[in-house]
């Protein structure tokens, strides 16, 4: 998988964190690993929502040092923008954070690895499940 740009979705990120061995193996095979601030987002709610918080945030820190993080800007709700609009048209809806989490991948033409189905909704999202 040498060369691959990927996307990391919440769920992904996870399972890492939760120890997934196949997860951490395919990111090691990887050039470049990215994530989304809304990703972070998600995974901050997590983290409060538990009580040995100092434990996930260590693990959270850690693996932002690994990655590059990407910030949502004009272009960005441009590609949510059309992103939204398709699944209107499909009569498909996905939840928004998960059409912000798309319109990054698509904006930076990565690869968005994710364990949700509803992302093939998107006709132009490259997605894996791992």
């Amino acid at each position: 998988m040498s060369g691959y740009r990927f996307l990391l979705d919440t769920n992904i990120i996870i399972s890492l964190f939760d120890g997934n061995t196949y997860i951490a193996d395919r990111l090691n095979e990887s050039s470049e690993i990215y994530t989304s601030t809304i990703v972070i987002g998600e995974l901050y709610v997590g983290i409060y929502r538990v009580s040995n918080k100092a434990k996930h945030l260590k693990k959270l820190k850690a693996f932002l040092e690994l990655c590059t993080l990407l910030d949502i800007d004009e272009a960005t709700a441009e590609y949510y923008g059309q992103c939204k609009a398709q699944l209107y048209k499909k009569g498909k809806p996905i939840p928004s954070n998960d059409v912000w989490i798309a319109a990054t991948a698509l904006q930076h033409g990565l690869t968005l690895v994710s364990n949700d189905k509803h992302f093939t909704e998107l006709n132009s999202l490259n997605v894996v499940s791992w």
